[in-house]
C-alpha cells in the first residue's frame, strides 16, 4: 500500500528527529488506510490528553453543581449509589469505545466507528445518524457548559448581594463572556492548548483538595446512617424506586466527555495506544475524585435538606459550603473553584465540538460543508469549524432571553444524545465481533478479548437506561416551566437528520472505509 510521505509542517516544532518522525509517520500511515492525510498538528501526547478529557468532564465539578435533582429524587442515599451505577456504567462505555478507538483512530469517533464496522447496506445512513447525534451532542454541551459559568457567577452574586436582581438576559452576556475566553485560546492560544490542559488539569486535581479540606474540617458531620439509608422522593412519585431512577440523571450526567480524546485523534501521538489509555485514566481518576466530594459534600450538609433545596443561589452546594464554613466569603473563595474550572472546560469542549464539526464536514455531512472542513494552513487548526461552533452558540444563547425553557430544552440533548450516539456505535461493533472473525478483524494495541462480548452489552443495557430516563420531568405533574423537553427535542433531531438525509446526504455523504473490509 502506497503512503504518502509526512507533512512536517503538522509536527511539533522541536520534535523533527528521527525517533519521532517515525512515530508520526506510524500515525499517518494508519490515517491512510482509511483514506485520510494528516491535516492537523499531532501536539498531544498523554499527558495532555488525559488533561483534556479529565478537565472537560470535571466529575466532582459538575456532581456538585447538578446536586439539586438528585437530593430532590433519591436523596443522598440515591445519590451515592446512583453515581456507582453510573461510575461502573461510564467504566464499561470507556472499555468499548477505547477498543474502537483503538482499532479506528479517527477524528469524530462514533460516526467513523458507526460507517466502518457496519453491514455495507446501511453503512451510510447509520454513519450519518451516528454523525449527527454526536454534532448536536457537543453543541449542546458547548451550550451547556457555557451556560452552567454564567449561572454559577450569578449564584455567587445572590450569595454575595442578596438585592442582586437575577435576570436571564445577565446569564446570556455571561454566557458570551466565557465563550469569547473558550474562542481566544482556541484560536490565538491554539498552538499551546495540549500545555494549557496540562495546567487546567493540575487545578482541577488541586482545587478539589482545596474544597475538600475545609468542608470535611470545618463542617459539623452528620451520621452515617442519615447519608446511606436517606432516601428522598421530593418528587412525589409512586414510589422510591421510581424517584431514585429519575433523580439518576445527576450522576449520570457527571460523566458524558470521556470519548473527547477520539474527537481530536488525529492530533495525538500514538493515538491507536493514547486514547484507550487517556479514556481508562481518566474514568478512574473522576470517578474518584467525584466520589469523595459527593460523600463530603452529603456528610456535611445540614439536617434540614429541605433548607438546601430551597437554595436562593439556584446552587444547593453553595448553602452547603456556607454552612460548613460559616462564612459567606469563605464559600464564595471555595465556589469560586468550581466556576473557575468549569470555564476552562468549556476551553476543552469547544476545541472537541469543534473538532467533531470539522470531521463531519469532512465527510459532507452538513450545509456548507466544504467551508466548514476547512483546516487554516499557518495554523493547521479548523478554525472554520471553531468560528461555526462559537455562531451556533451565540445565537442558542439567545434563547435563554426568551425562556430558560427552551434552552434547557436543548442542553438536555447531552445526555440522551450521548447515550444514543454510544448504543448505534457499540450495537454495530456487537454485530460485527458476532458475525466476523476474530482473526479477520484488525484490531489496535487495545482489545477486549473475551470479555468483549459481554462488556459491549452491559454497556448498551447502561446507555439505553441513561438514554431513557433522560427524558423524564423531575416531578409526575410537571408544570409547562418544569417539564422535561428532552424528548421533543430529540425526536426533533432524528427527524431533521432524516429529512437532511433524504434532500442532500444520502447523495453527497462520503464515509472512510477501511481497506480490507471494503
Amino acid at each position: 500500500m502506497e503512503v504518502e510521505l509526512v507533512d512536517v509542517h503538522t509536527l511539533p516544532e522541536k520534535s523533527l528527529n528521527t525517533t519521532e518522525l517515525r512515530k508520526f509517520a506510524k500515525d499517518e500511515t494508519v490515517l491512510s488506510r482509511f483514506g485520510k492525510r494528516q491535516q492537523l498538528r499531532r501536539d498531544f501526547g498523554l499527558l495532555p490528553v488525559i488533561g483534556l478529557t479529565s478537565t472537560l468532564m470535571i466529575t466532582w465539578e459538575v456532581i456538585t453543581a447538578t446536586l439539586l435533582n438528585g437530593l430532590q429524587n433519591g436523596g443522598p442515599a440515591g445519590l451515592i449509589y446512583g453515581f456507582i451505577f453510573a461510575w461502573c456504567g461510564s467504566s464499561l462505555q470507556a472499555l468499548v469505545m477505547g477498543e474502537m478507538a483503538s482499532m479506528i483512530p479517527l477524528a469524530g469517533g462514533p460516526f467513523n466507528w458507526v460507517a466502518i464496522l457496519s453491514p455495507p447496506w446501511c453503512r451510510n445512513f447509520l454513519s450519518y445518524l451516528a454523525g449527527w447525534l454526536t454534532v448536536i451532542t457537543w453543541q449542546a454541551l458547548v451550550a451547556g457548559t457555557a451556560y452552567v459559568s454564567g449561572t454559577l457567577v450569578q449564584g455567587l452574586l445572590i450569595l454575595n448581594y442578596p438585592d442582586y436582581d437575577y435576570q436571564r438576559w445577565h446569564g446570556t452576556l455571561l454566557f458570551y463572556a466565557v465563550l469569547a475566553f473558550a474562542l481566544f485560546v482556541n484560536t490565538y492560544l491554539g498552538r499551546l492548548l495540549p500545555q494549557i490542559e496540562s495546567m487546567i488539569l493540575f487545578f482541577h486535581i488541586l482545587g478539589f483538595f482545596g474544597v475538600l479540606i475545609p468542608l470535611v474540617y470545618l463542617a459539623p458531620h452528620q451520621p452515617a446512617s442519615e447519608v446511606f439509608t436517606n432516601f428522598l422522593n421530593v418528587g412525589d412519585w409512586s414510589t422510591t424506586t421510581l424517584s431514585f431512577f429519575v433523580g439518576l440523571i445527576s450522576a449520570m450526567s457527571s460523566f458524558p466527555g470521556l470519548d473527547a480524546a477520539d474527537h481530536i485523534a488525529e492530533e495525538i501521538q500514538n493515538a491507536p495506544t493514547v486514547i484507550p489509555i487517556s479514556m481508562g485514566v481518566s474514568t478512574l481518576l473522576n470517578g474518584s475524585l467525584g466520589f469523595a466530594m459527593l460523600l463530603a459534600l452529603l456528610f456535611c450538609m445540614p439536617s434540614d435538606v429541605q433548607n438546601i433545596l430551597n437554595s436562593e443561589t439556584y446552587y444547593p452546594f453553595m448553602n452547603i459550603y456556607t454552612y460548613a464554613v460559616g462564612s459567606t466569603s469563605g464559600a464564595t473563595a471555595m465556589a469560586s473553584v468550581i466556576v473557575i474550572t468549569q470555564i476552562f472546560a468549556l476551553v476543552g469542549v469547544v476545541a472537541t465540538a469543534s473538532r467533531m464539526l470539522w470531521a463531519f464536514a469532512r465527510e459532507n455531512g452538513l450545509p456548507f460543508s466544504k467551508y466548514i472542513a476547512r483546516v487554516d494552513q499557518r495554523t493547521h487548526l479548523p478554525l472554520y469549524a471553531i468560528g461555526v461552533t462559537t455562531i451556533i452558540n451565540l445565537l442558542l444563547a439567545l434563547i435563554n432571553i426568551g425562556s430558560s425553557v427552551g434552552f434547557d430544552a436543548f442542553i438536555s440533548l447531552i445526555v440522551a444524545g450521548y447515550h444514543s450516539s454510544f448504543i448505534l456505535a457499540a450495537s454495530v461493533m456487537l454485530n460485527k465481533r458476532l458475525t466476523t472473525p476474530e482473526s479477520d478483524l484488525p484490531w489496535g494495541p487495545f482489545k477486549l478479548g473475551r470479555a468483549g462480548v459481554p462488556v459491549t452489552v452491559l454497556a448498551i443495557i447502561y446507555s439505553l437506561i441513561g438514554a431513557f430516563w433522560s427524558m423524564w420531568p423531575t416531578t409526575p405533574k410537571p408544570s409547562a416551566e418544569s417539564m422535561n423537553y428532552c424528548a421533543v427535542m430529540f425526536g426533533s433531531v432524528i427527524l431533521f437528520s432524516l429529512f437532511f438525509w433524504l434532500v442532500y446526504g444520502r447523495k453527497h455523504y462520503t464515509v472512510p472505509v477501511l481497506e480490507a473490509w471494503s
